[in-house]
Parts: structure tokens; C-alpha cells; sequence
């Protein structure tokens, strides 16, 4: 075998699980890049084998596997759990539904579920740690066994204890641990200590029994695809994608489940910030549109954003450190309907993959954005290269449905149905920019997702957006996503001190033990230690605040002068305050522990001469645009055959196997260096 067929057979691969289809992206050794998506299986394991198979992909070739997975964020939405216990200090029972006694958000439909440990099974045991640390009451162990045969009676599978100052302590809540597992063998426990040490215990309980609720069903799931891929001829590690932009092996999924519950929302925005640098753009809004919703994500100055504290439910927060990603119920399955007062709204229910939109001839009578979107003309009649044929008909049908009610002929009532839908995914992209701050005309809007093409320039004129990139595979760009991530873990600690007074000898020694064990969460994850890097964080805060900024710093510490500077400027910006005369104090540290992996790399087309080449279209279709009277003659052109420099007029379509991306009239479409489509108002 020469080095060069060597070289071709590396291959790495990504996947990515999707409501309505598996995306799969590849590249071998030579550079290649081949993409395929499947619809998703009731089984996602299933669907992943399908599409790697459907790429002509062996899993002996492959020596980098990273996969994002909704499985997660599935199971807190349709609440589909193991039975979850929670024990907890006695006095601490409800805390879960107390929360923080205020109603959090005045929309009326901001209603909070029902905690995920049902009252009855949260039992509470006598033990008291002070907010020092110090042992106020020891733990009683034989009302610890009690609690314990109790829960073996009632058949849990999982438990969380959380008990009051674990954060400072975890001595009771390690020994009420030890004494389940050896009462209730096989059965997963999970200590707040080890998964968020940190106060408030509203917080630190809703995240411990999220991961208590989470790991019997990620554990299984992990170790299943890691078997299935060993058989199939896989020999490397299995990566996972968390919601904080870091992938991670299935033994520590199997110990922080939640940390997936974000999973593959978390690929399209780091896809879309690396996207955007490479077209030039450090500013950059990322707006994900699948086949069940959107995702959208804002890059700022090259940074994307985060967040610790976030929620699939609202209500039951989760706070491990995640990419802020904003989701809204609209993607090309959701469902258009009548409320009762008539007027026409979109989302957030969705036909999903089975049976979905009406167009897939499987059952599905509802009106969907995709049906809409057929009847216009801005779809073909066959989906993801020809593995789904749509049924202009069927949507006709339901799309009539809508429109009789409202007085309108089915075109009409299709375009007020993709308008509607505009209408919600604008509104998202405000909700991410205007209202923190950010002129939405500052950034570039990079389009992806099955069905984001379809609809970016149109968001773009309402915002005001001047340019849109479309990438050259949009329908698997969260996949990509999931390739550019490398092993990262999170650890945080408290530390409250006076900025001004504190003991770095002190700070230093807790930032080594935080490093300490991020490096060895990294050797058993077989990081090699000349890939491992390590990044140190200050959360501070003016005293008598409770909102905190992270603040990076360096190795090692002489001084936190810059520390506090750095957090004025980042107070101001971030909420147009700040005053330099007053107090900062420490409230936590944190160290990132990463594990670099190896990164694709793509290399620069060159660029013809644009007068020089005429695009050949594949046919012309007759197309009603949303903010037209008439159907115009539009030609459609294959993806595959534009050249980098390659400009085109609107109207036009460009088809392609993952996705479809709509030039309207008054457009142009210009292919970049990198395949890139780029979309900007015609001069």
C-alpha cells in the first residue's frame, strides 16, 4: 500500500442526530469531504450504522468518531425516565418546587413542570454541614440504611443526594452515597458535591437530579454504541459532544449525563463561529433550522457566547457551562394551525420524521412548513438526494385545510405560512442580539441545517443583516460541528474571598487541584499529555452582587490587578455599569481541561473569473416567492457543478443533497474560496 492510499484511508467521521434526520460528515485523508443523511430511527444507534453505510464508509477505515446526540434533550422533554429518587437534609425537601420562590418570567406560557423527583420519593435523612464546612450534625447512619431499604422497596433505578453545604463538605453526602450503593446494588447514584460543588441549592439540586435522571439512560446508551462500533470494526475512542462545546468518552457520559442535554445544539453554533472566521467575519449569528426546530447562536468578536445556567424544561435549570443557544419550536416539520381566534400561527408542534409533513405520504394530514414550501416551488419533489419523494398533492390538500378557514387559496395560504414562520425565527434572532446589546446589522448570518438556506435571506432583509453565508453542506453542518470540538471538561469550585485581600498562595493551590483533576479525567480518556491544555477562571462580581463575570487568567499567579480591570470592562459591557471604586470579591474558580484533537482542514479553491463562466441550470421552475404577487421562472442550479467565483442573479434556486438554498429576486450568490455561498442585496 503506497503513503498516499494510506493517507486517503484515515478517515474522520461526525455524527449528528437530528429530531427528523441522521446527518453524517466525513473527510478521508486526501481531503474529501462526503456527506449523507438518514432519517432517524426509533433506535438512533440504527440510524448512525445506516448512514455511515449509506456513505460507502467501513468502520475499519475510520480513526476519529465524534457524535452529537438529541437522546438527552429528548428524554427531559417527553419526560421519559427510570425511576429517580432524591435524599436530601432533612428541612430540604421541596426545594425543588419552592425554587426560588419567584415566578422567574411573566409570559403566561412559561409554566413550570412538575420537579423531576415526585414528592414522594424525595425522603429526607438527619445530617447538617454549616456553611464553613463544619459538621454541624453528623450524618445518622442508621437512618441513612432506613432511607436506603425504602428506595429498595420502591424499585428506584437512580438517586440524587443533595444535601444543604455539600459544596463546602462532602463527607456526608460521600458516606450517604456508600451506604446506597451497597444497600441498592446496580442502582446509579449521583452526589451534588461531585456534580456541581456550588451554592445555591436550588441550582445544585435541579442539575444533580437532571444528571441523576440522565445517566441510567445515557450510561446504556454510550457503552451500546461504543459495543456496536467495536463490532463493526471501529478501534478508537467513541467521542460524545457536550452542551459546553467539548466531546467526552462514554465513562464520563456515564457519570454526567446532563452535560449531553445539549448536545447537538452545541455543534452548530461552534460549526457556524468557524464558518464565519473563515469567510472573515468575527462577528456572526448562527441560525440552525432542522427538520423540528431552530437553533441560534451569536459569535461576538470571534467569542462565542456561554452560559451556566440554561434549561430544557423551563423552570429545572442546568448548570454546567454550555454555548448559549437559543431554540425555538420551527423547523421545516412544524406544524402551521388556527387558534381560537383565528389567526394563522407556526410551530412549536411538529410532524417530526413518523409520520411527518403531509408530503411524505405517510399518514401525516397536518400542514407543514416543507409542504409550504413544496407548494411554492422553493422545494423539489425529492428530499436528501432522492431518499425521500415528496407528494405535491398530499400538501396541496393540507395546506387547504388552513386555507379555507382564512378565506385563501392554497398558494396564498403557504406563503402567509413560511411569512408566519420568518415572522417566529426573526424574532429568536432579536431575542440573542438586540436585547443583549448587539446591532444585528454588525454580523454576518450564516444559514444552515436542512432548511435554514431555504429561509436566511429572508431574516437577513427583515434584520437588516448584509450578508449571509450558506456553507457547502449546510444540512450537516452541526455534523462538521461536531468535528472541530476537542475533549474538554469543566471544573469549578467555590472561593470567597475579598479580590483586594486574597492569599494567592492560597487561590494558586485550589487552582492545582482543580487542574489535578482535570488531568486525570483526560489520562483516562487516553489524552496524550503533550495535547492536554489547561484554562484558569476567576468568576468575580462587585460585593453584594450575586451575578458573577469569568474572568480568565494566567499561570502562574502574581497579582489579580489585571483580573479586576478586566472585570470592570467586562461589567460595562455587558451591562453599561460599572464602577471602579468599588469592591470586587472571588466568588468561584474554574479550570478547563482540554484535550486537543486533530481538526479537518480544508484547502482554498481557486477563484475564475466570474464574466467568464455562465451557470448551466438543471431546469426552470415556476416559482411564488413569499414577497411576490406572481410565480416567476426560476432557474434551479446543482450545487456540485458552481465554481469558486461563481456569481449568481437572483431568483434562482441551488439545489444540493442536504439541503436547498432560496436566492430571491433582488439577490446575489456569490461561491468564496472555501464553497461558500454568499448572499447579499443586488447593487
Amino acid at each position: 500500500m503506497t503513503e498516499a492510499s494510506s493517507r486517503a484511508e484515515r478517515i474522520r467521521t461526525a455524527v449528528d442526530i437530528g429530531g427528523t434526520f441522521t446527518d453524517v460528515f466525513i473527510q478521508r485523508g486526501d481531503g474529501t469531504i462526503v456527506t449523507a443523511k438518514y432519517p432517524t430511527q426509533a433506535d438512533p444507534i440504527e440510524g448512525v450504522l445506516a448512514g455511515m453505510k449509506q456513505a460507502g464508509v467501513s468502520w475499519e477505515d475510520v480513526e476519529f468518531f465524534s457524535h452529537g446526540t438529541t437522546i438527552a434533550t429528548n428524554a427531559l422533554i417527553t419526560r421519559r425516565f427510570p425511576r429517580v429518587a432524591m435524599v436530601t437534609t432533612e428541612g430540604f425537601r421541596d426545594v425543588l418546587e419552592i425554587r426560588r420562590g419567584d415566578r422567574e418570567s411573566w409570559d403566561p406560557y412559561d409554566e413550570v413542570a412538575p420537579p423531576i423527583v415526585s414528592r414522594r420519593h424525595r425522603l429526607t435523612v438527619r445530617e447538617r454541614i454549616g456553611y464553613d464546612g463544619k459538621v454541624l450534625q453528623a450524618l445518622d447512619e442508621d437512618h441513612a440504611r432506613d432511607i436506603a431499604r425504602i428506595l429498595r422497596r420502591r424499585e428506584v433505578e437512580a438517586v440524587a443526594v443533595c444535601f444543604v453545604n455539600s459544596f463546602t463538605n462532602p463527607e456526608h453526602e460521600e458516606l450517604m452515597a456508600e451506604i446506597l450503593q451497597e444497600e441498592l446494588p446496580g442502582v446509579s447514584v449521583t452526589t451534588s458535591s461531585d456534580v456541581l460543588p456550588e451554592i445555591f441549592e436550588y441550582e445544585r439540586f435541579s442539575t444533580t437530579v437532571a444528571n441523576a435522571a440522565l445517566v441510567p439512560i445515557i450510561g446504556p446508551y454510550a457503552r451500546t454504541l461504543e459495543g456496536r462500533l467495536s463490532e463493526s470494526g471501529y478501534a478508537n475512542d467513541v467521542l460524545l459532544l457536550h452542551s459546553g462545546g467539548g466531546v467526552m468518552t462514554p465513562a464520563m457520559a456515564e457519570r454526567y449525563g446532563a452535560r449531553l442535554a445539549a448536545s447537538g445544539i452545541a455543534a452548530g453554533a461552534i460549526a457556524s463561529r468557524h464558518i464565519a472566521r473563515m469567510c472573515g467575519f468575527e462577528n456572526s449569528i448562527g441560525f440552525d433550522m432542522g427538520g423540528t426546530s431552530t437553533d441560534v447562536s451569536l459569535t461576538d468578536d470571534g467569542v462565542l457566547g456561554t452560559t451556566n445556567r440554561w434549561s430544557v424544561e423551563f423552570g429545572h435549570p442546568i448548570c454546567f457551562p454550555s454555548i448559549e443557544v437559543l431554540t425555538i419550536g420551527a423547523g421545516g416539520g412544524s406544524i402551521a394551525w388556527l387558534d381560537d381566534a383565528g389567526s394563522l400561527r407556526n410551530g412549536p408542534q411538529s410532524a417530526g420524521s413518523d409520520p411527518g409533513p403531509a408530503c411524505y405520504g405517510m399518514s401525516g394530514a397536518d400542514a407543514t412548513n416543507t409542504d409550504a414550501n413544496l407548494i411554492l416551488g422553493t422545494v423539489g419533489r425529492k428530499l436528501a438526494g432522492g431518499v425521500r419523494e415528496l407528494d405535491e398533492s398530499q400538501a396541496r390538500a393540507a395546506v387547504e385545510r388552513i386555507a379555507a378557514p382564512l378565506g385563501l387559496d392554497a398558494d396564498t395560504a403557504a406563503q402567509s405560512i413560511i411569512k408566519v414562520a420568518n415572522a417566529n425565527m426573526a424574532d429568536a434572532i432579536r431575542l440573542i442580539s438586540i436585547r443583549k446589546g448587539h446591532d444585528p446589522r454588525d454580523f454576518a448570518l450564516v444559514g444552515f441545517g436542512g432548511a435554514g438556506p431555504l429561509h436566511a435571506a429572508y431574516l437577513a432583509k427583515d434584520l437588516g443583516i448584509p450578508t449571509v453565508i450558506i456553507p457547502p453542506h449546510p444540512g450537516v453542518t452541526s455534523a462538521m460541528g461536531c468535528m472541530l470540538v476537542d475533549v474538554q471538561h469543566d471544573l469549578t469550585t467555590m472561593y470567597l474571598a475579598d479580590a483586594a485581600e486574597v492569599d494567592l498562595g492560597h487561590l494558586a493551590e485550589s487552582f492545582r487541584k482543580l487542574q489535578a483533576e482535570g488531568r486525570e479525567r483526560l489520562v483516562a480518556e487516553h489524552v496524550a499529555e503533550q495535547d492536554m491544555v489547561f484554562e484558569y477562571y476567576v468568576d468575580t462580581r462587585y460585593m453584594g452582587q450575586w451575578r458573577a463575570i469569568a474572568v480568565p487568567v494566567t499561570m502562574p499567579l502574581t497579582s489579580l490587578d489585571d483580573v479586576v480591570a478586566t472585570f470592570h470592562t467586562q461589567h460595562h459591557k455587558e451591562h453599561n455599569y460599572a464602577d471602579e471604586q468599588a469592591g470586587v470579591e472571588i466568588y468561584r474558580i474554574s479550570v478547563r481541561a482540554i484535550g486537543v484533537t486533530p481538526k479537518p482542514t480544508v484547502e482554498p479553491a481557486q477563484l475564475i473569473d466570474p464574466a467568464e463562466f455562465t451557470p448551466v441550470p438543471i431546469e426552470v421552475r415556476r416559482v411564488l416567492f413569499p414577497d411576490e404577487s406572481t410565480r416567476l421562472d426560476t432557474p434551479v442550479y446543482d450545487r456540485a457543478h458552481l465554481p469558486a467565483g461563481a456569481i449568481l442573479d437572483g431568483p434562482c434556486i441551488v439545489d444540493q443533497l442536504d439541503s436547498t438554498t432560496v436566492v430571491p429576486p433582488r439577490t446575489t450568490a456569490q461561491v468564496d474560496e472555501w464553497g461558500n455561498l454568499l448572499l447579499r442585496p443586488a447593487v
